[in-house]
């Protein structure tokens, strides 16, 4: 981790539910909280320490009055908001136009709760995935439930059996932090495994990347001050070893300098 205090990174949680997915023995019939390696990992390359914030859920131990998230967000020097289920479409004023697509409103509360936490302490908030669609939510933005269905025309943006081995390519809006951060670069290549997608952009927001292919939105920033920062595609998957695989280091590195210069701040 190098000299001095390492970053202490959070990462929001991911929630399992017994029986989710079928009868299964042992730990799998409890509600898991869990962190993914590959996010946890990439913020280990960054030399800064990742951190799970736990959820409350309605079978745990204690609750929503018990935890208070502003004491994470005052202890931690950023957020990371891992991807996972959909968001619940009543979170933007829709019912679920399929089963399928209700979402995980549970994680929705949780994780809004968390972010307003971190932003108003100042902290910066970085979103993958999901994140990018619940914090353009969060702030007053829609999403389309299903891109494939309800936008005509549009690219296939995951395809099952492939997972992160799904690409396809975007392009950098000129002007943007992202394209300071990658000078020289328009067009780049990323894995793609999202069927929701940025239907009204949040007030305050700018667009920072787009799939050329048909315009979805692919990565946002909050305008103003504090950091608070998203993309679609799944940062933590980037394989070093592709040469056409976008290379995320330079924006990781942007994250953790924003929360290394609030950290020296305090």
């Amino acid at each position: 981790m190098g000299n001095g205090q390492p970053l202490l990174i959070g990462v929001s949680a991911r929630i399992y539910y017994p029986g989710s997915q079928g009868p299964l023995p042992g730990v799998f019939t409890k509600t898991l909280h869990y962190l993914e390696q590959s996010v946890a990992h990439w913020v280990l390359s960054g030399g800064a320490m990742a951190l799970m914030v736990p959820a409350v859920t309605k079978d745990g131990l204690v609750l929503r009055s018990d935890l208070d998230l502003a004491d994470y967000a005052a202890a931690l020097d950023g957020l990371v908001l891992q991807g996972g289920n959909d968001v619940a479409p009543e979170c933007y004023g829709e019912q679920p136009l399929r089963p399928e697509w209700a979402g995980d409103a549970v994680r929705d509360r949780y994780e809004i709760e968390l972010i307003d936490a971190f932003v108003q302490a100042g902290k910066p908030v970085f979103g993958i995935c999901r994140g990018l669609q619940l914090i353009n939510v969060m702030f007053g933005g829609s999403l389309w439930q299903d891109t494939a269905s309800q936008v005509p025309g549009t690219r296939a943006h995951r395809e099952l059996g492939k997972y992160e081995h799904h690409y396809h390519a975007i392009t950098l809006e000129p002007g943007t932090r992202l394209a300071q951060l990658y000078p020289g670069v328009v067009r780049a290549t990323t894995n793609s495994i999202h069927h929701q997608s940025v239907k009204a952009l949040a007030p305050g927001f700018v667009v920072e990347a787009r799939c050329p292919d048909d315009g979805t939105v692919e990565a946002i920033r909050r305008t103003g001050p504090g950091y608070v920062a998203a993309v679609q595609w799944h940062p933590e998957f980037h394989e070093p070893d592709s040469p056409d695989d976008f290379d995320d280091s330079a924006m990781l590195r942007d994250f953790l300098d924003a929360c290394r210069s609030v950290k020296a701040r305090r």
